[in-house]
């Protein structure tokens, strides 16, 4: 039977900074993928593929809480969901952390500080080469370290964009994005839901996992599935693994799962003679509240090419009329008249040509409030199940409300939303959540499970509450604690 130190299941920003921040620990690590590489290749870069077949999406379905079938938002290969996302790395404000009044119900505070985190907050923008500018957010916590690089500049129509918004009292701030500038980016209009093909964005396979197998003590399995995992003695004593339609039992002194939240809580529901005092696995599923937000100035050609540089947090913890937190607004990658033909198949390609040649696009993006009852589980057929509910919805039409406002005053008078649906989950969390108590908690502030010796998850499966910010930098800032925690232990 083959035994590791420490064996890390998945290899995205979770797992793969992890692996990373392990790397000269001196223990044997194994790292367990159960897709491959993606490939560097033409179809990177066309929508067709990307959008329109889905080239990279898994094909393995699963279900609403009513048995309908639908495909996810996730990828199943060294970076995981990285290899896709927008690169959006900024931290959680410092209010966050703390418990917060929504109107429609509590945003619950966690088990550690944003002093806590900061320092590996200034770690993992290192490790992700994040740009940015401080001084520009009045919602930005307090920082111990300036970013790496400056921030990703505007071209021109974003720039007077930026303008216009300064002049409505907004402030309009440059979006901490991790792409490589310096050698690598050529500032394309495929980077945001595109894989990169000159390997130019920060995501986990580029800066953690490839970095990370440098070392002679790491390796990694491919095309390998976690199927089971075998507990004795109040501890895991192995895992099963299908590698390659071989199945394989791998030992070690300590486990963790970074599969990503469902999938994650999912390997723990199938795992016999768990200890669950809290009743809590799987369950407060998250996802956010998100909704893409098309704004047109239909005299004016947008000419640019990499739109995703602003972000607007004015509303993020309320204001005047709404004392609410709202949430946050950030441009997103140009899109191409093919993208919203995946989307709006009924309308003809040349009026979806006009509308792309002459838009803005916007991600509109609120919390989505803990609930027991959003969950996940494992159905008759054994796919997983996702039982969601979206809530706090009065507050994300607030935030779409000032957005189209917003947009109407710097001259883009027509607009139309899309809230997204159970198949947008690049955002999951908080079905494994962190506390101090074993009865109302899964893991304790270092992601070990309550009542497990040696069984970790770092992925946002450990998130008391979703916040409104892109969970990728605190996932990774996370991993990195932990990995400290791991070697003074």
């Amino acid at each position: 039977m083959t035994r590791y130190d420490i064996i890390i299941v998945g290899t995205g920003i979770g797992g793969g900074t992890l692996a990373w921040g392990l790397r000269n620990s001196g223990a044997k690590i194994l790292m367990i993928e159960r897709g491959d590489f993606l490939p560097q290749e033409p179809e990177n870069w066309n929508p067709e593929a990307v959008f329109g077949e889905h080239r990279y999406k898994s094909n393995d379905p699963w279900e609403t809480s009513n048995g309908h079938l639908f495909t996810p938002g996730v990828h199943y290969c060294v970076g995981g969901n990285s290899k896709v996302y927008g690169a959006a790395l900024p931290r959680f404000r410092r209010e966050d952390f703390r418990e917060l009044e929504h109107e429609q119900g509590i945003s619950p505070a966690w088990p550690m500080s944003y002093n806590d985190l900061e320092p590996y907050y200034g770690r993992a923008e290192r490790l992700y080469g994040v740009h940015g500018c401080t001084g520009e957010d009045p919602t930005e916590p307090s920082r111990s370290s300036e970013y790496p690089f400056s921030e990703v500049s505007h071209e021109p129509q974003i720039e007077r964009l930026s303008a216009s918004l300064q002049k409505q009292g907004l402030h309009p701030n440059h979006l901490p994005l991790g792409v490589d500038l310096g050698r690598k980016c050529l500032r394309c209009h495929t980077c945001d839901g595109f894989p990169c093909k000159v390997h130019a964005k920060s995501d986990a396979e580029v800066c953690a996992v490839r970095p990370a197998l440098e070392s002679s003590d790491v390796s990694l399995w491919t095309n390998s599935i976690a199927r089971r995992i075998i507990i004795q003695n109040d501890a895991v004593h192995a895992i099963e693994i299908d590698r390659g339609g071989e199945l394989q039992t791998v030992q070690s002194d300590t486990l963790v799962l970074s599969c990503g939240a469902v999938n994650s809580a999912a390997l723990l529901l199938r795992t016999e003679d768990l200890p669950d005092s809290s009743g809590l696995i799987g369950r407060n599923y998250m996802v956010h509240n998100n909704s893409a937000l098309i704004a047109f100035r239909p005299w004016e050609r947008n000419t640019t090419t990499f739109q995703k540089t602003i972000s607007v947090n004015d509303w993020y913890l309320g204001d005047r009329t709404w004392p609410w937190p709202m949430g946050n607004l950030q441009m997103i990658g140009k899109v191409q008249a093919s993208m919203l033909k995946s989307a709006r198949p009924n309308i003809p390609l040349p009026i979806l040509h006009f509308l792309a040649d002459r838009s803005i696009e916007w991600w509109v993006m609120s919390e989505d409030l803990p609930d027991p009852q959003n969950h996940i589980s494992i159905s008759s057929h054994g796919r997983i199940q996702i039982h969601w509910k979206p809530n706090n919805l009065a507050t994300h039409r607030q935030l779409l409300n000032r957005a189209r406002k917003m947009l109407r005053s710097a001259g883009y008078p027509l607009s139309f939303t899309q809230q997204m649906g159970i198949e947008t989950n690049s955002h999951q969390c908080g079905t494994l959540k962190m506390g101090n108590e074993p009865d109302i908690s899964v893991l304790d502030p270092f992601c070990k499970m309550h009542g497990l010796k040696n069984l970790y998850v770092v992925d946002a499966s450990f998130f008391p509450s979703s916040g409104a910010m892109n969970p990728a930098l605190t996932i990774a800032s996370q991993a990195l604690r932990v990995a400290d925690h791991l070697q003074a232990t």
